[in-house]
């Protein structure tokens, strides 16, 4: 039977959230032999509940509760109640991501020192190096079975896709090329099977060979008696005594009956919409603004990262659907190097999209028509696609707020997700699609085409750490500047968001953040 602990236990830690910093700082305090709840907003699923069909598995995991999109986007009229696309079940969207496993470079952790200041950006260095976290990047590559030299898997065989893509951009010039790292098994590891290439990562691995804490870090938690994971509880607000300790969290179960968990410590990991959302709503006499909110600076700085699609139709058959979806990615853009009139860097990663979701994503303001859209759509099996991922600048007004009348099903102020770009966003994005665009002309593309943009997987910032309570929330380890027992401990702690995928740097730093935790409790600090 699963270990019960009781509401008015006041030696737990509460996790809100279960995914790539939650499920993993779940699951490292356990080994330790501490204790924790973790609520999760919503259902557990199982392996068998995955299904390789991409808008079923849409609707069966996603975040759907009502947000706004706001800001000068197109996103705003063509997905205004999809701002991002994550998911709400316990694995959080570690069952969504594509696996891609990249670590920042030294320079992205200091980006303010070595750019100054850029007018309408909010830039900051982080506090922490990358020295200092590169041994938890190993520590998270094992964990996870990141392919490379930490896990010694072999990267993955390149596919059609990457194929056509790797040698038109080997024909401008790029030389760093490579199929991962990727937290997907080329070979068994850890207790999971290696990747049966069938092109369905983003819905949820039915497999399991790609990483999620949905079937590793949260049932080994659970098996270690340390860990309690709570379904279907949505964190509403989070208590402090008079001291401004926090020592409890409300929240609605599954029959919408308030329930209140008390807590030794807080660790907040829901997201970067989620997380400043729960921060703000918990506002008291003592913290009118929110908690951890002295700075001004809950809900700021919210990054996405400057992305853009571009797919080019080929002479011959691509087949893109086939195999592992992200297993390619170019690297050669991703330095700092202001010569091409930018700030940052960027990767082109291969990608796929299924023949339903492509056929949404390619014209969402039109729904669909006319003779070039199925034009396109009959020379499916010919396409290959590119993903950009940036560098996004932090800007104050980018950001998640609270709508004064509107409420959500559990009574709370629905968010308001606000984003723009910063005209370096831009000049990124046009070179990389430009870039791309080069890559695929050079092996004789019969067209070239830019998808709009979607909602994006990729939320960091709006809690983001800070070396002066003024400038940020949480320092070096994810703790609130304000008050020594509430954590942070997903992506919405990021200062910046370098041009890598988030995932893995989430990870080492709920390791790391696990590793403070101990030794606080062991000093008596917590």
């Amino acid at each position: 039977m699963s270990t019960r602990f009781e509401h008015d236990d006041d030696g737990v830690l509460v996790i809100i959230g279960s995914g790539a910093g939650g499920g993993t700082l779940a699951h490292a305090l356990a080994r330790k032999g501490i204790k924790s709840v973790v609520l999760e907003a919503g259902k557990r699923y199982a392996l068998e509940d995955i299904e390789n069909d991409e808008w079923a598995m849409f609707e069966k995991i996603s975040w759907l509760d009502e947000r706004i999109t706001a800001g000068p986007r197109q996103l705003s009229e063509t997905f205004p109640n999809l701002p991002a696309w994550i998911v709400k079940g316990v694995g959080g969207s570690t069952i969504h991501w594509a696996g891609v496993a990249l670590r920042f470079q030294p320079h992205e952790f200091r980006l303010h020192s070595e750019v100054g200041d850029i007018a309408g950006a909010n830039l900051l260095d982080w506090p922490i190096s990358y020295e200092e976290l590169e041994p938890y990047y190993v520590q998270a590559e094992r964990h996870m079975g990141v392919t490379g030299d930490a896990s010694g898997m072999p990267l993955h065989d390149w596919n059609n896709n990457f194929m056509v893509l790797a040698e038109g951009a080997r024909r401008v010039g790029y030389e760093k090329l490579r199929a991962g790292p990727m937290a997907i098994n080329t070979r068994p590891y850890d207790d999971r099977p290696q990747c049966m290439q069938a092109g369905f990562c983003m819905q949820g691995c039915r497999f399991g060979a790609k990483w999620s804490t949905m079937y590793t870090d949260i049932p080994r938690a659970e098996a270690t008696g340390y860990c309690e994971v709570r379904p279907n509880a949505m964190a509403l607000t989070i208590e402090h005594d008079e001291r401004g300790r926090v020592n409890a969290v409300v929240y609605a179960d599954a029959e919408g009956n308030l329930q209140r968990q008390r807590a030794r410590a807080v660790c907040v990991a829901g997201n970067s919409i989620e997380s400043p959302r729960l921060l703000l709503n918990s506002h008291s006499a003592l913290f009118p603004d929110g908690l951890a909110n002295s700075s001004g600076q809950v809900g700021r700085n919210y990054m996405t990262h400057a992305t853009a699609c571009v797919f080019a139709e080929m002479p011959k058959p691509v087949n893109m659907h086939r195999g592992t979806t992200f297993a390619g990615i170019i690297s050669d853009e991703a330095r700092l190097d202001r010569s091409r009139g930018f700030v940052g860097g960027y990767t082109l990663e291969v990608m796929s999209l299924g023949l339903p979701f492509f056929a949404k994503f390619m014209d969402p303001a039109n729904g669909g028509w006319g003779r070039d859209y199925a034009a396109i759509l009959e020379k499916y099996d010919h396409l290959s696609g590119v993903w950009i991922c940036g560098e996004d600048l932090p800007m104050e007004e980018n950001g998640i707020t609270l709508h004064d009348s509107r409420k959500d099903q559990y009574g709370l102020p629905v968010p308001i997700v606000y984003k723009g770009d910063h005209p370096n966003d831009e000049a990124l994005r046009r070179h990389g699609q430009q870039q791309a665009r080069s890559c695929y002309e050079a092996v004789g593309a019969v067209r070239v085409f830019d998808v709009p943009d979607f909602p994006t997987s990729h939320n960091v910032g709006t809690n983001r750490m800070s070396a002066r309570p003024e400038d940020g929330v949480v320092n070096q380890w994810g703790q609130a500047h304000d008050i020594d027992n509430l954590f942070v401990s997903d992506g919405s702690q990021f200062t910046s968001s370098g041009a890598e995928n988030p995932t893995l740097t989430i990870v080492a730093l709920a390791l790391r953040q696990a590793d403070h935790i101990a030794e606080r409790m062991s000093r008596g600090e917590l």
